[in-house]
């Protein structure tokens, strides 16, 4: 009887917890429980960003059509512009502080992107062709890694976790820093 009362204690507590937790806990919480190989998690850590950078440079390089009433600052936005905007505005309905250090990440990623423009631009290689050619091992090495997790096979790709992915990974880099998200 009193193991009975405890546990309707323990899932009134759990209950209670859930109703309390921000939905930005809750992703990281779901994305953790997904997410619990050890050599899945170390290729995350390094595949997720490759990934993030390279799909931000082919995003970038998609044509930008001239617009008129842009007048001189035409030359100053591209799609990827779009993308910036987007996602701070999405991880800033996560957490403020995850959105202000996703936000420098992106700046980093445009001042990567704009070298890499630039060495092509001098004879290097094609930007688009490098960012291709990041993501794809890393989007790879991402699916053999995640095809070790048992809730990965069972349910397959889920796209909410590619948004949530680069937000966990800062977070466990901020909890590391001591920094309160």
């Amino acid at each position: 009887m009193a193991a009975k009362a405890n546990t309707k204690q323990k899932a009134a507590v759990k209950t209670t917890a859930n109703i309390d937790e921000r939905p930005v806990d809750r992703y990281f919480r779901e994305y953790e429980e997904a997410h619990q190989d050890r050599v899945n998690k170390i290729i995350h850590y390094v595949c997720i960003p490759t990934l993030a950078f390279s799909l931000f440079g082919l995003i970038w390089a998609i044509p930008f059509p001239h617009l008129g009433f842009l007048g001189a600052y035409n030359g100053y936005f591209n799609w990827a512009s779009f993308v910036i905007a987007i996602a701070i505005y999405f991880y800033l309905k996560l957490s403020p502080i995850i959105s202000y250090f996703i936000l420098f990440i992106l700046l980093g990623f445009s001042y990567g992107i704009m070298e890499l423009v630039t060495w092509q631009q001098t004879g290097g290689p094609v930007m688009w062709l490098l960012c291709v050619s990041a993501f794809i091992p890393s989007a790879i090495a991402l699916l053999i890694g995640n095809s070790r997790e048992p809730q990965f096979a069972a349910n397959g790709l889920n796209i909410k976790s590619l948004a949530v992915a680069p937000a966990y990974l800062l977070n466990q880099l901020l909890n590391k820093l001591r920094i309160k998200n």
